[in-house]
């Protein structure tokens, strides 16, 4: 199971690639910085969260995970 910090950092990660695609859309169709630099804030802030939220239910969903094996011997 993932650790709250690891959660995190992997949401960030995903996210500032997710936020500067979608600000480079919103640049690409509007040219207008002001509202490319509004919805990567907006997108990077609410999306961060949806994530986080997804990650931390996943991990009580038992589905295609392995059981951890013990080891094949001890010292």
């Amino acid at each position: 199971m993932d650790t709250n910090a690891r959660s995190i950092a992997k949401a960030i990660s995903y996210r500032v690639l997710g936020s500067l695609s979608t600000g480079a859309i919103v640049f690409g169709a509007t040219k207008s910085a002001k509202y490319s630099l509004g919805a990567t804030v907006a997108d990077a802030v609410i999306k961060l969260g949806l994530y986080f939220i997804h990650e931390r239910i996943w991990n009580h969903i038992p589905f295609g995970r392995q059981p951890d094996k013990a080891p094949e011997y001890e010292i």
